[in-house]
C-alpha cells in the first residue's frame, strides 16, 4: 500500500520527465553539430539533450531553442546538422569563429524559425533566394563575410519580419527596397545594410514600410537622390547614411518625420539650404550633417529643437551671424560643432546658457571678439577649438579658460596672430588648468617666452595618479590636423582621431629665449612641438626626464650646443627632428636616434655622425659634453661667481684698509710694519748681491 501512494506521488515527476526528455535524432543532429567544433565549455554529455547548456525543449521534448553566444566555439559548420532540428524557433551562434555558407535547405528545414542571429562569425558565401519561414522576426547576419547580391525574393515568405541586420558584410548591388510591399513585412521596424559595398540609387519602396523605425545604410557607395517616399515613413526615428555619394538638397518634407531622433548624412555632397522649418523636428536629439555643401544661413527654427544633445554642421559651407542664435532655448546640448564654415559675428553669449555642453567646436570660420568669462558657467566643458578665428586678447583668454576645471582639450591656434604670448607675471597665480592634456596654440605668430607655468599643468605631473598610458578620448572626434601641426607630421590627417595621448604644441610661431628646464616636470606628455621658432641656448638635458616622450620637435630654431647624450633615454620615441638649428659635434650613437632618417638633423653645419656622415675625429667629444653641461648648468652658477668676487673684495678692502683708516693707532702699527719688512727685505737683497761678488772675486 505504501508502495502504490508512493507511485501515485512520483507518477507526475516521472510524466515531467518523460515528457521534457530530448528525441534521439534531435541529440544525435547536436552532437554532429558540436563534433566538428573545438569548445570546452559545452560539455554536452548527458542523456537528456534538453539539459545542455544552450539547449530549451518544449514539453513534447522537441529543441526549440539553441542559445550559444560568444562561447568561443570555432571551426567550420554543417548547416545540415541543425536540418532534423524542425521545431527550432530561436537561434543564435553569435559572437563566436564559425565558418560556413548558408544553404537554401537550411532555411527550408527550419520553417519555425523566428530569431537566427549569427552575426560576428566568419560565414561566406551568398544568401538563399528567400527566407522560407513565414514565423521570422528577427534577421542578424551582420559581421561576416557575406558577397553578393541579396535576392529579392528574399523577404517574400517572410511576412513577420521586424528586424533585417547585413551590417559589416561585403555585399553589393543594389540596396533592397521592395521590402514592404502589400503583404510582405509589414511589421519592419530595423533596416541597417551598413559597412557594405552597396551602390548605385535608393530606389523607392521605403516608404511602405509603415513601422519602420531605423533605416542605416551607411559606408557604402551610393549615389544620388534620396527617395521622395522615404519621408512617408512617418514612423521614422533614425536615418543613417553617411559616408556615401548622396546628393541634391534635404526636402522640405523631412518636417513629416515628426518621431526623427537621429539624422546623420555626414560625409555626402547634400547641397543647398537646411530646411527652413526644420525646427518642427522637436524630437531631433542628434544631427549630423558634417562634410557635404550646405549653404546659407541656419534657419532660425533650429533652435526650436529642444531635445537636441549633439549639433555637428562643420565642413560646409554655412554662413551668416551666429551671435544673433538663440542657443539657450538648446538646455540638453552637449556638443556643438560649426568648425569650418563662413559664420561671422561672435561667440553666441546664449550658448552659456546650456549648462551641459561639452565640446564646442567653432574653428576656421570668421568669428571676432574676446572670450568671456560667461564660458566658466558650462562646468562640464572638456573640449574647445576656436582656432583660426579672429579673437583677440590670448592674455585674457588663457587666464579665463585656466579656471575650466573640467578642460582636457585647448585649441586656440591660428587665433589671436601676432600677440604675444603670456608672461609669468600674467599667470603669476597659476593653479588652474587642472584637467588640461592636450594644448594647441600654432600658426599664430605669437611672440615672447614660452611661459614656464605651462610646464607645471597638475595633469601632466608625474605626482598625478592617472595611468601613464592613458589616452583621453575627444568628445568630438579629429577629421584633421589644423589645431596640431605635429599630428600632421605622423600623417593622421585623414584618419578619425577618437584619442590623442598627452601634447603641447607650439609650433610655428616667433617665440624666442631658452626651453625652459622645468618642461622635465611633465612626466606624463607624450608629444612636444616647438619646432619653426627662435627658441635658443642648447637643448635642456632635463628632457631626458619625459620619459613617456614619443614625439619631439624641436626643428627650425636657433638651438646650439651639442645633443645630449642623455635623450638616449627616451626609448618610446617614435618621432625626433632637430633639423634646422646650430647644434654641433657627434650625434650620440648606440641609441635610438640613429633609427631616424637624416633629414631629423640636417641643418645644422657642424652636427655630425649616424645618420649624418661620420665625424673626423672624436677626440674632444667627452670635453664637448661637459663643455655642453657646464654652457647649460654654468649660466646660473656664473653671475653667483662674480657675486662671491664682490664679497670678497669688499669685506677684504674695508676689513684691511677700512679699520686703518678708521683706528689711528692701528694705522701707525700697520705702516711701521710695512717701514720694517721694508728694510728687512732691503737688507737680505743687498747682503745676498754682496755674497754673490765675493763668490765671483774668489
Amino acid at each position: 500500500m505504501a508502495h502504490a501512494f508512493l507511485l501515485f506521488l512520483l507518477f507526475p515527476y516521472i510524466i515531467s520527465i518523460n515528457i521534457h526528455a530530448c528525441k534521439q535524432t534531435e541529440r544525435s543532429s547536436l552532437l554532429s553539430f558540436a563534433f566538428t567544433l573545438s569548445s570546452p565549455s559545452l560539455n554536452w554529455t548527458s542523456l537528456d539533450c534538453c539539459r545542455w547548456k544552450g539547449i530549451t525543449c518544449n514539453q513534447d521534448g522537441w529543441v526549440t531553442r539553441l542559445i550559444l553566444p560568444s562561447k568561443g566555439l570555432k571551426g567550420g559548420i554543417s548547416p545540415s546538422s541543425l536540418e532534423n532540428l524542425t521545431h527550432l524557433t530561436h537561434l543564435n551562434l553569435s559572437h563566436n569563429s564559425l565558418y560556413a555558407s548558408l544553404e537554401t535547405q537550411f532555411f527550408l528545414s527550419l520553417n519555425r524559425l523566428e530569431v537566427l542571429d549569427l552575426s560576428y562569425n566568419r560565414l561566406f558565401g551568398e544568401l538563399p533566394i528567400s527566407l522560407s519561414s513565414s514565423n521570422i522576426r528577427t534577421v542578424d547576419l551582420s559581421s561576416n563575410h557575406f558577397i553578393g547580391a541579396i535576392p529579392s525574393s528574399f523577404f517574400q515568405q517572410a511576412s513577420n519580419l521586424t528586424s533585417f541586420n547585413v551590417s559589416n558584410n561585403s555585399f553589393t548591388g543594389y540596396v533592397p527596397s521592395s521590402i514592404c510591399p502589400q503583404h510582405s513585412s509589414p511589421f519592419l521596424r530595423l533596416l541597417d545594410f551598413s559597412s557594405n559595398l552597396f551602390n548605385g540609387d535608393l530606389a523607392p519602396g521605403l516608404g511602405k514600410c509603415s513601422e519602420l523605425q531605423v533605416f542605416r545604410a551607411n559606408h557604402n557607395n551610393l549615389s544620388g537622390f534620396l527617395p521622395e517616399d522615404i519621408y512617408n515613413a512617418t514612423k521614422l526615428e533614425e536615418i543613417a547614411l553617411p559616408l556615401n555619394s548622396l546628393h541634391g538638397a534635404i526636402s522640405d518634407k523631412i518636417v513629416n518625420l515628426t518621431n526623427l531622433a537621429i539624422l546623420d548624412l555626414s560625409f555626402n555632397h547634400f547641397g543647398g539650404k537646411l530646411p527652413l522649418n526644420l525646427g518642427k523636428l522637436s524630437k531631433l536629439k542628434f544631427v549630423t550633417l558634417d562634410f557635404n555643401n550646405l549653404e546659407g544661413a541656419l534657419p532660425p527654427s533650429l533652435m526650436n529643437c529642444t531635445n537636441l544633445v549633439e549639433l555637428r554642421l562643420g565642413n560646409n559651407n554655412l554662413e551668416g551671424d551666429i551671435s544673433v542664435l538663440d542657443f539657450s532655448r538648446l538646455s540638453q546640448l552637449t556638443k556643438l560643432d560649426l568648425r569650418i564654415n563662413n559664420f561671422t559675428g561672435t561667440v553666441p553669449v546664449s550658448l552659456y546658457s546650456c549648462r551641459f555642453l561639452k565640446a564646442i567646436r567653432l574653428a576656421e570660420n570668421h568669428l571676432e571678439g574676446q572670450i568671456q568669462a560667461e564660458i566658466l558657467s558650462l562646468k562640464f566643458l572638456s573640449l574647445i577649438s576656436f582656432g583660426y578665428n579672429r579673437f583677440t586678447n590670448l592674455t585674457g583668454a588663457m587666464k579665463i579658460l585656466m579656471s575650466c576645471k573640467s578642460l582636457h582639450t585647448l585649441c586656440l591656434s591660428g587665433s589671436f596672430v601676432g600677440e604675444g604670448m603670456p608672461s609669468d607675471d600674467d599667470m603669476v597665480d597659476f593653479d588652474g588648468f587642472q584637467n588640461l592634456r592636450v594644448l594647441g596654440l600654432v600658426r599664430s605668430n605669437l611672440t615672447g617666452k614660452f611661459p614656464q607655468q605651462l610646464c607645471r599643468l597638475p595633469r601632466l605631473l608625474h605626482e598625478r595618479t592617472a595611468s601613464q598610458g592613458e589616452n583621453y578620448e575627444f568628445e568630438l572626434p579629429v577629421f584633421s590636423a589644423n589645431c596640431f601641426r605635429i599630428i600632421a607630421n605622423q600623417n593622421f590627417q585623414s584618419q578619425k582621431l577618437d584619442f590623442v595621448p598627452a601634447t603641447i604644441d607650439l609650433s610655428t610661431n616667433n617665440i624666442v629665449g631658452d626651453i625652459p628646464t622645468e618642461i622635465s616636470q611633465l612626466q606624463l606628455l607624450h608629444t612636444l612641438g616647438l619646432d619653426s621658432n627662435n627658441f635658443s641656448g642648447v637643448i635642456p638635458d632635463q628632457i631626458s626626464n619625459l620619459r613617456n616622450l614619443e614625439v619631439l620637435n624641436l626643428s627650425m630654431n636657433q638651438l646650439s650646443g651639442i645633443i645630449p647624450s642623455s635623450l638616449a633615454s627616451l626609448n618610446f620615441l617614435k618621432e625626433f627632428n632637430v633639423s634646422d638649428n646650430n647644434l654641433e659635434g657627434s650625434i650620440p650613437t648606440g641609441t635610438q636616434l640613429q633609427s631616424f632618417e637624416a633629414s631629423a638633423f640636417e641643418g645644422n653645419p657642424k652636427l655630425c655622425g649616424a645618420p649624418l656622415p661620420r665625424c673626423e675625429s672624436n677626440k674632444g667629444i667627452d670635453a664637448d659634453n661637459k663643455n655642453n653641461k657646464d654652457v647649460q648648468n654654468g649660466l646660473h652658477e656664473l653671475p653667483w661667481f662674480y657675486i662671491f668676487i664682490a664679497l670678497g673684495f669688499i669685506v677684504g678692502f674695508w676689513g684691511v684698509c677700512g679699520s686703518l683708516i678708521i683706528n689711528k693707532i692701528w694705522r701707525y702699527a700697520y705702516f711701521r710694519f710695512i717701514d720694517n719688512l721694508q728694510d728687512r727685505v732691503y737688507v737680505m737683497v743687498i747682503v745676498r748681491i754682496n755674497m754673490m761678488k765675493k763668490r765671483l772675486r774668489g
